[in-house]
């Protein structure tokens, strides 16, 4: 598919994935976090921009998601909605929102659709959260499931190993995948799980999927963008294409730079006043 086929969409829906499925055409998505970043990769014709909980390690500098704050996922989220006229743009909802209180989770939906302008939140889990997936849809909110390796559930896992090898986990993945659709998700992010288990789910629902370390076959792919433009250098799971190494780039500008004032080359004549 070529660029302008791939930029016919003037504005990404919900409506437009399900399109975007039917018709084989593959979803790009990204993570963001700010007005700028966002701006960039909205002009660049992402599909969809992700105000993920991943800010917590990013642009916060903890190790897991579970630090970051609704305020802060709302702060973020408004910053990158002031950016974005085409994107469709879904905001995680943190840790410790949705979990175990349906009434808390349709709340926290409620504050970051009001607050950010956002499209869409995405949620964690399957069957042991559904009961806060129904109370946010009945409110009109559009929900992006997530399953698989769930960073909010690390310290439950106790490890960032593949997901769903065994059959008792495959299994019961397919089966949320199942009810995560049937309660009425528009999509849902497959997180390093088996490549092979990543197309079968896709095959089995109607709703898009969008895979990170889940294969070819799902109907889309997220990174993070800070991992895939190689700003961030510790983290090189298998499934991540760096596409850059702006790490590099921007040490070797900013050490260019302190030469520069150093030794009185910047600012020259045209650079002043």
């Amino acid at each position: 598919m070529n660029k302008k086929e791939a930029n016919v969409y003037k504005k990404i829906t919900t409506h437009v994935l399900q399109e975007m499925k039917l018709k084989g055409e593959k979803i790009a998505m990204l993570t963001a976090y700010d007005f700028s970043m966002a701006g960039l990769l909205d002009q660049a014709g992402i599909d969809v921009i992700l105000v993920g909980d991943s800010a917590s390690n990013v642009m916060a500098g903890y190790t897991t998601t579970l630090p970051i704050t609704l305020d802060q996922m709302i702060y973020h989220a408004s910053s990158v909605m002031r950016a974005v006229k085409r994107a469709l743009v879904v905001v995680d909802l943190p840790f410790g929102t949705y979990q175990g209180n349906s009434k808390e989770a349709l709340n926290t939906a409620i504050a970051i659709m009001k607050l950010s302008g956002a499209n869409a939140v995405k949620i964690e889990g399957g069957s042991e959260i559904i009961e806060s997936v129904d109370r946010i849809l009945s409110a009109g909110i559009p929900v992006m499931g997530h399953l698989g390796l769930m960073p909010q559930s690390i310290h439950k896992f106790g490890t960032y190993v593949v997901r769903a090898t065994e059959d008792d986990e495959a299994q019961k993945l397919i089966e949320d995948a199942h009810l995560l659709e049937k309660a009425g998700c528009f999509s849902i992010v497959l997180e390093k799980i088996p490549a092979k288990l990543g197309g079968q789910v896709t095959q089995e629902i109607r709703i898009p999927t969008i895979g990170i370390g889940a294969g070819s076959d799902v109907d889309g792919q997220v990174l993070v963008l800070h991992d895939m433009l190689g700003i961030t250098q510790k983290f090189s799971p298998r499934f991540l294409r760096r596409y850059h190494n702006l790490s590099e780039e921007i040490q070797g500008s900013v050490r260019a730079y302190i030469q520069d004032v150093k030794t009185q080359n910047f600012p020259n004549e045209r650079e002043q006043y």
